[in-house]
């Protein structure tokens, strides 16, 4: 039976077991392993590498639907990411072919109503297989890729979101027909019933699973998507403005060529000065132009005077 509170750091994780058994699995998702003893939530998360915070946000979420705000940043997306892939893992590898193991044991062999109905729930498990695959050969190594600081142009969380189908009412028809066509007697109705409650177990899991990645995944990785574009544009601004300054960047020579210049010298005159060829000299003053777009000598002579080149007294002097 659930426990309805929330739960904190300084809660013991057996405490949070034994008051919701169903979050066992959800244990497993994260990859905290059992045997921690008396230790606290806090202390069994860091031992096992697990963001505190967003287990324990994942297990008040399904425990008794306390919903954090959509712009909450202390949610780990690498975390929650780990959680789904595993619960995946575990779903699609284990829980749906255990169930139909169970349903095809307690089914009467040979009858054609059993068939039917492990076709119908073999299309129920194709259906949801559908589901997980795209979210693992689109979603995931998207997010990741989100984790590495790169974006995809064509491709965002909401286009996900609104595509997102919901899996829950796949057993919805199984159930009904279980229920209402199929009655046992003995051994048998045991091993239906069993069956029955499995199901029921494992509609609910799923509707967690779903809830989980609309309510807490999606607007978490929303937010992802916002720091990087908030990040890209202040990359991008930072690049203009090197751009700028590299416009404006003139090599030690050309300096030597702008005080000459403002010295009064001609282009054989700053040759000789400098040992250089005169075609030399004429290209150097073509990069000063095209760098420091100014024309004139006037212009050269005061930027010369603002950047420390040339003493303006020198000028004046003359």
């Amino acid at each position: 039976m659930k426990k309805m509170k929330l739960y904190e750091d300084d809660d013991k994780m057996i405490d949070l077991i034994s008051d919701n058994y169903s979050m066992l699995q959800g244990l497993g998702a994260f990859g905290i392993r059992l045997g921690f003893g008396d230790k606290t939530v806090r202390e069994v998360c860091q031992e096992q590498d697990v963001d505190s915070y967003t287990f324990l946000t994942v297990v008040n979420f399904l425990i008794n639907g306390y919903t954090p705000n959509n712009s909450d940043e202390r949610i780990s997306v690498k975390t929650l990411l780990g959680y789904l892939r595993a619960s995946h893992r575990y779903f699609l590898d284990f829980q749906l072919p255990t169930i139909r193991k169970k349903l095809e044991e307690s089914l009467s062999k040979g009858d054609r109503l059993a068939s039917l109905i492990l076709r119908l729930y073999d299309e129920y498990d194709h259906d949801i297989r559908l589901h997980m695959k795209y979210e693992e050969k689109t979603l995931f190594p998207y997010v990741e890729a989100l984790l590495r600081g790169e974006q995809k142009p064509n491709y965002n969380v909401d286009i996900f979101a609104k595509h997102h189908s919901d899996t829950t009412g796949k057993f919805q028809e199984l159930k009904n027909i279980i229920i209402k066509y199929l009655p046992h007697d003995g051994l048998a109705n045991n091993q239906l019933t069993t069956t029955l409650y499995d199901i029921y177990n494992n509609e609910e899991w799923l509707q967690n699973h779903s809830n989980v990645e609309e309510v807490l995944f999606v607007p978490a990785i929303r937010l992802l998507e916002q720091h990087l574009k908030t990040d890209d544009v202040s990359a991008r601004i930072s690049s203009m403005i090197q751009q700028a300054e590299n416009k404006e960047s003139i090599s030690e020579r050309e300096k030597d060529i702008i005080i000459c210049l403002v010295q009064g010298m001609s282009n054989k005159e700053i040759a000789a000065q400098l040992y250089i060829s005169v075609n030399t000299v004429i290209t150097h003053r073509r990069n000063i132009v095209r760098k420091l777009q100014i024309h004139s000598l006037a212009g050269l002579t005061i930027y010369a005077i603002a950047n420390g080149l040339i003493d303006s007294k020198a000028i004046y002097n003359k």
